[in-house]
């Protein structure tokens, strides 16, 4: 596939070259402006999912977070692995519906998450009852053979699930 546009495919590759390798009106990468996406915080995934009627500023920056959610956008892991925290820490919500808010998010189309599968694979393991901090851990083991801890509640969880990377209990 070329990446010249249509009027530069007569021209023979390398007569002329900015000071980059590349020829004018090129860029490095052609799909990077398509593909360009913003990061979000916490805070405003809190805001779009968490409608807190008590918060005036949380009421007040909820439309911008509504707005935000509806461009395309990433989610990393540290943010939802703090998105959680903040629903079941702040807000007191039960694990069922951070579980649902976590699975909505993911199925937002133009929304990519960061480590997609272990993310989704981390969801399904905290709806067994798993932390959800330890089931991201689990699920991002890369290439590890096991998982050593010395969280007892954890180990049992796991053993008691046979989850797919063996948890170790350190004594």
């Amino acid at each position: 596939m070329s990446t010249l546009p249509a009027s530069s495919k007569g021209q023979a590759a390398g007569r002329t070259s900015s000071p980059g390798g590349l020829r004018p009106g090129l860029v490095a990468d052609p799909f990077a402006a398509r593909h360009a996406m913003r990061a979000l915080d916490t805070n405003v995934l809190a805001r779009f999912f968490v409608d807190d009627a008590e918060d005036a500023q949380a009421a007040q920056q909820r439309p911008a977070a509504v707005a935000a959610l509806a461009e395309r956008s990433l989610a990393s892991v540290t943010v939802l692995l703090e998105l959680e925290r903040v629903m079941r820490g702040f807000y007191e919500l039960p694990t069922k519906d951070i579980s649902r808010v976590l699975r909505a998010l993911a199925s937002i189309e133009h929304v990519t998450l960061e480590d997609r599968d272990a993310v989704l694979a981390a969801i399904d393991d905290f709806d067994k009852g798993i932390d959800f901090a330890a089931a991201l851990h689990l699920a991002r083991r890369s290439r590890a053979s096991g998982f050593a801890t010395f969280d007892q509640r954890l180990a049992k969880r796991a053993k008691r699930l046979a989850l797919a990377l063996p948890v170790e209990l350190l004594a």
